[in-house]
C-alpha cells in the first residue's frame, strides 16, 4: 500500500473548498478512520475517497463553531489571516505568525 503524505500539518489554518467553513487543524488521520454511517450520510455525488489524509478540525462558520471532519482533498489553505474564534483553540492553542500550536502545559506539548 503506498503511503501518502499530508499536505496539512496540526496548526495549519484551512478552508473548506466547497462549503463555508474554516478551521484549524488538530489531528490527522493518514485515511479514512470514521464510521460507515458518516460516509454513507455524504452525497454520493460529492463523496470523498477514502484512501487520503482525513482531517480533525476545530471548525467554525458565520454562526457557529464546531468539530469537523474533512477529507483533504476538500481542503485548501486559508490565508485570509483572520484569527479563529473556535473557544477550544482559545483554550488549547497559541497563535503565532498564522499558525497554531498546543500550548505548553507541564513542560510538555501535546
Amino acid at each position: 500500500m503506498k503511503m501518502r503524505s499530508a499536505r496539512f500539518a496540526i496548526g495549519d489554518v484551512v478552508r473548506h473548498r466547497i462549503f463555508p467553513f474554516r478551521g484549524v487543524v488538530f489531528d490527522i488521520d493518514p485515511e479514512f478512520a470514521n464510521t460507515e454511517e458518516w460516509w454513507n450520510a455524504i452525497p454520493a455525488a460529492i463523496r470523498p475517497a477514502k484512501d487520503q489524509p482525513f482531517y480533525h478540525l476545530f471548525a467554525e462558520n458565520d454562526e457557529t463553531e464546531y468539530v469537523a471532519y474533512v477529507s483533504e482533498q476538500n481542503l485548501v489553505p486559508d490565508d485570509s489571516g483572520r484569527p479563529i474564534r473556535h473557544p477550544q483553540v482559545l483554550a488549547l492553542m497559541d497563535v503565532a505568525d498564522g499558525h497554531y500550536r498546543w500550548k505548553q502545559q507541564s513542560g510538555i506539548f501535546h
